[in-house]
């Protein structure tokens, strides 16, 4: 069962967001948010609230414990670019890009295969 949690409009680049996002990926819950708590990076604060609520999404909505939960997905995209100015030299005008990311998570519950002994 796949559950899905995501942060929309997140005001970061989706450049430093995706260093973050690509060694999440496939990891274990428990793991995943040791590494965001160690971590010194800004948007770990982030990506770790929003990891916990997808696992509370898991267990609230589907009754999945947390032991069973990894990583499946993790996709940073784009988000709108607002667009401001900065005054330059000779009247002119220099543009300033502020980046937004929309972060989509997406947890998978692991099945353990049962092992037959001879």
């Amino acid at each position: 069962m796949q559950v899905k949690a995501s942060l929309k409009n997140y005001r970061r680049s989706a450049r430093k967001v995706r260093e973050i996002a690509n060694v999440l990926r496939g990891m274990k819950i428990e793991k995943a948010v040791h590494q965001l708590m160690v971590w010194d990076k800004g948007s770990c604060q982030d990506l770790l609230n929003l990891l916990k609520s997808a696992v509370a999404n898991a267990e609230n909505n589907f009754k999945i414990k947390e032991d069973n939960l990894y990583i499946t997905e993790i996709r940073v995209n784009e988000g709108a670019t607002l667009k401001r100015s900065r005054p330059r030299a000779h009247g002119r005008a220099a543009q300033i890009l502020k980046r937004t990311c929309h972060v989509e998570l997406t947890l998978d519950e692991k099945q353990e295969v049962e092992k037959k002994q001879l």
